[in-house]
């Protein structure tokens, strides 16, 4: 499975980003989805989610109200649409992928839902 995302960039604080993610692999399934963060010196952080058929939408509180995660019908493409960006936005952005069958355990919320991932995007947001 290869996951590649783009649309990383630098803003000014309250702006607008839109960040675009592409997953491929062997067969025709669709994936449960996912963005993540890492700045620097802390962990990778969960951003937000979406199931393969859109039902289920997953947000974290920091973004909550600001960023909107979407994806195109029956595809493995997905979007993130950052508003109101503050500086604690600044971080490298990961799409996360999870072809099926899902575990029974999945949230949508963990780094351990994702099998495969992108190699990041960088969004820099300036005062």
């Amino acid at each position: 499975v290869q996951v590649v995302e783009s649309g990383g960039g630098l803003v000014q604080a309250g702006g607008s980003l839109r960040l675009s993610c592409a997953a491929s692999g062997p067969t025709d399934s669709i994936y449960d989805m996912g963005w993540f963060r890492q700045a620097p010196g802390k962990e990778r952080e969960f951003v937000a989610g979406i199931t393969w058929n859109s039902v289920n939408l997953y947000y974290s509180d920091s973004v909550k109200g600001r960023f909107t995660i979407s994806r195109e019908n029956d595809k493995n493409i997905m979007y993130l649409q950052m508003n109101s960006l503050k500086l604690e936005d600044t971080a490298v952005y990961y799409c996360a992928v999870e072809p099926p069958p899902r575990a029974p355990q999945w949230s949508g919320t963990s780094a351990a839902d994702y099998g495969y991932w992108g190699q990041g995007t960088q969004v820099t947001v300036s005062s």
